[in-house]
């Protein structure tokens, strides 16, 4: 057994940038086991969003604050907010992050490696504005 405290002790706050578009800050809760298995507390500001990717053993995501999107390769964006948990099967290509207009903090589980791919377009994440638009009439 081992008990988290919270976030990992002695790792700070750090700006994401090599596989995030936006200003992303990460807050590691736990720190990466030997199997690949971490938890971070990531917030998203307006724009800000991942890379596509996907993870060998799946990813739980818990919304904690704000409003975000997030997306399955070849599924239209839907919309998470504050209480959502979401479940993503393993090796499921998918990104997330904040909408247009809101900042998300979302706890990543992510259980096995990562594995990061390229940039999500410019016109695929104004696509999640257009989706969210719509269920909104």
């Amino acid at each position: 057994m081992h008990i988290v405290r919270g976030r990992a002790e002695g790792h700070p706050s750090k700006r994401r940038s090599k596989t995030f578009t936006g200003t992303v800050w990460a807050d590691p809760v736990m720190r990466q086991t030997a199997d690949g298995n971490t938890i971070s507390s990531v917030t998203y500001t307006p724009g800000a969003r991942t890379y596509w990717h996907h993870h060998t053993g799946g990813q739980i995501i818990v919304v904690t604050a704000g409003l975000g999107w997030i997306c399955s390769e070849g599924s239209p964006p839907e919309t998470i907010r504050a209480g959502d948990t979401v479940w993503i099967p393993a090796n499921e290509r998918h990104w997330h992050g904040g909408t247009t207009s809101t900042v998300s903090t979302q706890l990543g589980i992510s259980i096995g490696p990562t594995i990061w791919q390229e940039e999500v377009a410019e016109e695929d994440y104004l696509r999640a504005l257009a989706t969210a638009e719509s269920a909104q009439l």
